[in-house]
């Protein structure tokens, strides 16, 4: 085992970490499993590959990972269970410590059928910590795309770090999803996807300014039906799949994977009459959780799925993940971008009050080097021209902002980071104690990706020219090219890369690093670093 938590020595190139069902038979087959196993019930042969949406890995801990995948040999049936039928089935599966399976450490199944969407979580246990392993999947005389996941160190542990990456907001129809598999090809050890995994509308609803360059299929997800027929369509998508088998990912949702800007029971024009979007919620929260790696303490009940949660990387790292959806009080003043008295209303809340005192007593507890809040939307005071603020962000909930700001202060968080989506823009904000005042301490940092694709290609831009940063001068970057932010963390620094694609709309745009800062051991402040 090695020492401090780390991962044996891997050379193999991640290039080959995806590779074709059949080669994975005939390696069956070479080693001596069965290949005989079919529908339960049917006693008929799949219709075809069922493994067309890959597989993923999630939610590690020192000695155990969830395994997923999603049976669909026909991943855009409009009734949502992917060509299977209704027949249920036994899905096997395998964890090595090689890709080529030749030391096999845990074999297990699962059965799932058409309740489930005919997806499966294999929650994997009695893993070494802090070690890397390869897993597959097998159905009858199909094998799936082998993929790569790691268990994280051990408390106490804090290793020689970890590399992270995180990402948002990729709107299928805006562009290719080049930038998922420039993620993979930089082989993170974990994962953070922050909301906005895929977009609700049907097609030619939302066109970007660049033109739409692919259609959703089907129409605006409002049923069980749509929701898995979209998400199929979207773990289709190779580069996707690449980023999903890369690494364990940590998810959480944003307001697309249900509604665009939903806000607890409300949704996004509640002018218009939505009597059933409770069960519009329902639906989207079941099709979230068959199609993301989450422990089944995650299975929603109804309306209602509980996702906020702590995963310690050792000592080293607790990722914070937050809903900032599913408890928060209505935008206030009818959404937007608004100058609003009542967003400083104390009383209104983006979290609730059940997942804030959770949020606080964690930094209380922690004694974690850094402390990473993975959230959707923006943390940062921002201003606009007009002295207006986001209703959509935490500037709508400043009571929420500013007793979140002060609990870590209060309970001496050593490292506080907050990883921000949605917006569709990479930003590097300081966090202030008080933004009105410029000689306020620094009392943390925020990191925000841009967009896989929502938006279109965006464009380039440079720092010194932007107004936002004169206006806010605690925002240190911004800029509107399509990407996703690069991590690494050691016990001295957390470096951040933006990494980004000049388009989007054409496949296979080469990726570059507009912008790299760091934040020093209990500095707290950006700096500006050479990219690398």
């Amino acid at each position: 085992m090695p020492a401090s938590g780390e991962s044996p020595s891997f050379t193999t190139s991640r290039r080959h970490i995806l590779v074709g069902g059949a080669a994975l038979g005939a390696a069956a087959m070479a080693t001596g499993l069965p290949l005989t196993a079919s529908a339960q019930g049917a006693g008929r042969p799949l219709p075809g590959d069922p493994f067309t949406l890959g597989v993923a890995s999630g939610e590690p801990d020192h000695h155990s990972v969830v395994l997923w995948t999603r049976l669909a040999p026909s991943p855009l049936a409009e009734d949502g269970l992917g060509g299977m039928g209704r027949n249920h089935v036994e899905v096997r599966w395998e964890v090595a410590l090689d890709e080529r399976f030749r030391r096999i450490v845990r074999r297990g199944h699962e059965r799932t059928g058409p309740e489930a969407g005919y997806a499966v979580h294999a929650e994997v246990a009695g893993l070494l910590p802090g070690w890397e392993y390869f897993y597959r999947f097998r159905v009858g005389r199909h094998v799936s795309p082998t993929g790569r996941t790691r268990t994280t160190p051990l408390l106490g542990v804090l290793g020689s770090g970890v590399a992270m990456s995180f990402a948002s907001c990729s709107q299928y129809e805006h562009g290719y999803f080049t930038n998922y598999r420039h993620l993979a090809a930089d082989e993170p050890d974990v994962v953070l996807h922050l909301g906005d995994y895929m977009y609700e509308y049907k097609p030619q609803v939302y066109v970007s300014p660049d033109g739409n360059v692919r259609d959703h299929a089907g129409p605006e997800t409002e049923t069980l039906a749509h929701y898995r027929q979209r998400y199929a369509q979207y773990r289709a998508d190779t580069d996707l799949q690449a980023a999903h088998a890369v690494a364990p990912w940590l998810v959480v949702p944003d307001d697309h994977e249900v509604d665009n800007n939903w806000a607890g029971d409300v949704h996004e024009k509640p002018e218009i009459p939505q009597p059933d979007f409770l069960q519009r919620r329902a639906d989207a929260f079941q099709a979230y959780y068959e199609n993301m790696p989450l422990r089944r303490r995650s299975k929603p009940r109804g309306a209602h799925i509980r996702l906020y949660r702590t995963v310690s990387w050792g000592s080293l790292v607790n990722f914070h993940m937050l809903d900032t959806r599913q408890y928060r009080d209505d935008q206030a003043c009818g959404d937007g971008w608004k100058v609003c008295e009542d967003a400083a209303d104390p009383a209104r809340t983006i979290t609730g009050a059940e997942q804030e005192a959770w949020l606080l007593d964690q930094f209380r507890r922690s004694r974690a080097r850094w402390d990473v809040l993975g959230q959707q939307v923006f943390f940062a005071r921002r201003v606009s021209a007009s002295g207006a603020n986001s209703m959509d962000a935490w500037d709508g909930y400043q009571g929420s902002q500013e007793r979140i700001s002060a609990g870590w202060v209060e309970a001496g968080v050593r490292n506080p980071v907050v990883l921000t989506g949605d917006v569709h823009t990479h930003w590097a904000n300081e966090l202030k104690a008080d933004y009105a005042d410029p000689d306020s301490p620094v009392i943390g940092a925020e990191l925000v990706t841009s967009s896989i694709t929502s938006g279109g290609n965006g464009q380039d831009s440079d720092p010194a020219d932007d107004p936002n940063l004169h206006r806010n001068p605690h925002i240190k970057f911004r800029n509107a090219l399509r990407g996703y932010v690069r991590t690494r963390i050691t016990r001295d620094e957390l470096r951040a890369d933006f990494r980004v694609v000049d388009r989007v709309t054409e496949p296979g745009a080469p990726a570059r690093t507009r912008a790299s800062f760091v934040i020093a051991d209990r500095h707290r402040g950006l700096t500006e670093v050479q990219p690398r």
